[in-house]
């Protein structure tokens, strides 16, 4: 009998209209009724499901999180601060998904279950801010606080409704923040009214990025530059991101696998998963490839995992095995030689000893007297 899985399940029972709450009993049915063990543990305060990682993970092959982008979040970080890496199973029951939408992660409670049961995971990038790691993507300027300043009590309530009062009301506070951006082709120093390094194909459900652009598992992230605002200009803009044009004079776009933001006049907030990332004046930004196995449907946007190739022995020149060939043709003529020589002085010696006998016993039969 094949020993079974056992799954470390964490539940966040306040995301999402209370929704991971309610769909715990469905989790936990189709887990009883599947080829794993499991364990269930909830979280209580915000950055909990990393310490239940770090606590719980002991000989778990696998570890489940149910609730929004920030609880996922905070698993991928218990996980990569383990010495042992397991696969991560995501049940979205957030507000707006935005990573479970891009990798085709179902948020139907129960279907996003039979895909971890049933499934395999993938190999996924994940990013590294300053020395903190993130799952799909870290933003600064305008709109990005409501992420995190929309209380959850409106977020259950209101759903996805909250995100747009919020972001209404920022308006008024939009403004340019001065920076300096570097990356592997070269530095951008200029005003930005938003910035994001993502590895999604949606930002925030409105920043649609080209589908051909985004790989999961490429090594790079993609980054979204908005330059020079003016109030006038708002609509304009807002357009060209949810319609993806981006022709680099107002809207830059590129990927890239490590960038540094320099905030040129004063300590910028940065948002991390949808949750607060801190002020800073100096952000790096690197991407871990394939650091993370994260189950959700192969679809275009993952590459093939690498091939693994067998070490070979290397064929042999032929001018070196003639060579080795002649060699030992050569040694072998050389000890048939040597074996001969050896004869004939055998023989030699031998005769000599013969002689040396006759020549004793004619001397002997020439003293004795009969």
């Amino acid at each position: 009998m094949d020993k079974k899985q056992k799954a470390l399940l964490i539940v966040n029972p306040c995301s999402g209209r209370n929704k991971s709450r309610a769909g715990t009993f469905e989790i936990v049915d189709k887990f009883s009724n599947s080829d794993f063990d499991f364990s269930v543990h909830t979280t209580t305060c915000q950055g909990d499901a990393t310490n239940i990682v770090k606590r719980e993970l002991g000989e778990h092959d696998l570890v489940v999180c149910c609730g929004g982008d920030g609880t996922l979040n905070e698993t991928i970080n218990g996980v990569m601060d383990m010495p042992r890496r397991v696969p991560i199973g995501y049940i979205p029951a957030g507000t707006t998904n935005d990573i479970a939408n891009s990798l085709g992660i179902p948020t139907d409670i129960k279907d996003a279950t039979e895909l971890i049961i049933n499934g395999k995971p993938n190999d996924y990038d994940i990013g590294l801010f300053n020395n903190r790691y993130y799952s799909y993507v870290a933003s600064f300027g305008a709109f990005s606080k409501s992420s995190y300043t929309t209380s959850q009590k409106l977020k259950n309530r209101f759903g996805r409704l909250a995100y747009i009062a919020a972001g209404v009301a920022e308006v008024k506070d939009i403004r340019n923040i001065k920076m300096r951006v570097e990356y592997d082709e070269g530095i951008i120093e200029g005003k930005f009214v938003f910035g994001t390094v993502s590895n999604s194909l949606s930002v925030g459900g409105f920043i649609k990025l080209p589908e051909d652009a985004v790989k999961f598992n490429d090594g790079k992230f993609e980054v979204i530059l908005v330059k020079d605002f003016k109030p006038h200009k708002l609509l304009s803009l807002m357009h060209k991101t949810i319609t993806q044009k981006y022709d680099n004079k107002e809207i830059i776009m590129f990927s890239t696998n490590k960038i540094k933001f320099t905030a040129l006049e004063e300590d910028v907030p940065w948002t991390i998963d949808g949750e607060y990332g801190g002020s800073h004046r100096e952000v790096r930004i690197n991407v871990l490839e394939r650091a993370v196995e994260l189950y959700s449907p192969e679809t275009e946007h993952f590459l093939p995992k690498p091939a693994v190739i067998e070490p070979v022995e290397e064929e042999e020149p032929k001018e070196g095995r003639k060579s080795r060939i002649s060699k030992r043709v050569k040694g072998d003529k050389k000890s048939a030689r040597a074996k001969q020589d050896d004869d004939s002085l055998q023989s030699v010696n031998g005769e000599e000893k013969a002689a040396d006998v006759t020549d004793s016993a004619a001397n002997n039969s020439e003293t004795v007297t009969c």
